[in-house]
């Protein structure tokens, strides 16, 4: 009884045993597995953090679009494991997805149309060329789809798995980034798919980031070359006042940008004549100071031929017209002071009246001869149309040239300064000169609009007979 009873224990203790051996064995298999995974996830972690280190240092050195798309595919494709992938942004007309990189081994995320599967079957270019050219519809694929999702998102089955996410900088979309791969790799892990996101959030980022940056400096190179080409611009106005028997000559020019439209210049003519311009280009910036400096090349050119100022307009219009734009023009006075016989011959082509003050009787005359502006008509109405006129200028007597810049300026309640105040700015400081006439109207129309932005060029030239 005894013999049996030991048997029987013995008996159990073996089975005993051996479910723990068994057990031992599949908890040290977990364990290994799970050792496995830790490690897997360490480098995963590791390529990621390497990953988000280049990826750093790389937005410092300001990298273009395309170079910053390849690094951050090539550096996805390492981190989570995929055989290809590819970054699309979206396009310039709207509603389409234009790719900026894709890799070499990126399987089809694409429609790819027949006839260019057709010619892959013989040259593989097509499909590379077509994958690496073909714009998506925005909802179109698994690219398409990407964009328009709120999320990430993980799509598996068919011939390869897809995780793909839309790329998001400060509220606004950018494009897509997608990474796949094919059916025999395996599929992509919940893990992977968490730091999929987490690196297409900080990608997202990185290229809004560098573009912020990009633009930034562009736009501080633009200003530069704006503010180079504004001392050029400088040099071509008169940098001191001319010396005329009889008459005392003054002006300025305070552009509303960095680039004016506006100008004035003083010609030596023959026989002691003073030529004196003042014009406006239409529009600002750049379009608008580049047609001043051609005009004023021309005008100079023309008005040493000594001719009448409308006959010498005229020319100038004919060289114009054809190279001037057509929603461009020019408005300008040119007249000729003749200190023989104290007179002032202008034309006026499409430009603001000139005043005059007569000391004599303390009246101002608007003066504004029929004249059409540079660059309207080829040459036939604006000569017929375009005449002279001549004035005789008394001791005393003022005559102020200016562009609408002046009597357009607005103050806080939207009213426009206006030929009525200019008019009393004028007839305010005639008397004392050409030099107060110019400080009296600049100051007035500063202190009407009340420290408000200049919304236009303002240019002003007074002529005073001694």
């Amino acid at each position: 009884m005894i013999h049996d009873s030991t048997a029987w224990a013995i008996g159990v203790s073996l089975v005993l045993g051996a479910g723990l051996l068994v057990a031992l064995r599949n908890q040290r298999r977990r364990a290994k597995r799970i050792r496995e995974q830790f490690r897997k996830m360490e480098g995963e972690e590791e390529r990621m953090f390497t990953f988000l280190h280049d990826l750093g240092l790389a937005i410092g050195m300001e990298p273009t679009d395309g170079a910053l798309s390849r690094m951050i595919v090539e550096g996805v494709l390492k981190v989570v494991g995929a055989c290809g992938g590819a970054i699309y942004y979206e396009a310039n007309e709207p509603g389409f997805l234009n790719p900026a990189y894709v890799s070499d081994d990126c399987p089809p995320l694409i429609e790819v149309p027949e006839d260019v599967l057709k010619r892959a079957d013989t040259d593989p270019r097509a499909l590379e060329s077509h994958l690496r050219l073909a714009r998506v519809a925005v909802g179109d694929g698994v690219v398409g789809q990407g964009f328009a999702a709120v999320e990430a998102l993980h799509v598996a089955g068919g011939d390869f798995a897809v995780m793909v996410s839309p790329l998001r900088y400060a509220g606004r979309d950018i494009g897509v980034l997608a990474v796949a791969r094919r059916a025999g790799e395996g599929k992509f892990s919940k893990n992977d798919f968490a730091v999929f996101r987490s690196v297409a959030e900080q990608s997202a980022f990185a290229i809004g980031n560098a573009r912020v940056h990009r633009d930034a400096n562009e736009k501080k190179e633009i200003e530069g070359e704006l503010k180079n080409a504004r001392e050029v611009q400088r040099v071509l106005l008169p940098q001191e006042d001319p010396q005329v028997s009889g008459f005392r000559v003054n002006g300025t020019n305070l552009p509303a940008r960095i680039i004016s439209g506006d100008y004035y210049d003083y010609i030596e003519l023959l026989d002691g004549k003073l030529g004196v311009v003042i014009a406006d280009v239409s529009g600002k910036g750049v379009s608008a100071g580049l047609l001043m400096a051609m005009c004023r090349s021309l005008l100079r050119a023309v008005a040493l031929s000594d001719a009448s100022p409308s006959v010498v307009l005229a020319a100038v219009n004919r060289y114009l017209f054809p190279d001037i734009r057509e929603d461009m023009f020019i408005s300008m006075i040119y007249g000729v002071l003749d200190p023989a016989d104290g007179s002032l011959t202008f034309a006026r082509a499409g430009h603001d009246p000139a005043l005059i003050f007569r000391k004599a009787s303390g009246a101002i005359e608007v003066s504004k001869p029929k004249g059409l502006a540079l660059g309207i008509d080829g040459g036939n109405v604006f000569e017929r149309v375009t005449k002279d006129e001549r004035i005789m200028l008394e001791p005393g007597d003022c005559v102020l040239l200016f562009t609408d810049g002046v009597k357009e300026a607005i103050n806080a309640s939207d009213e426009e300064f206006g030929l009525e105040r200019l008019s009393g700015a004028f007839r305010d400081t005639a008397s004392l000169g050409a030099e107060a006439v110019v400080r009296k109207v600049q100051d007035d129309v500063e202190s009407f609009a009340g420290g408000g932005p200049q919304m236009d060029d303002v240019t002003i030239v007074a002529i005073e007979k001694r």
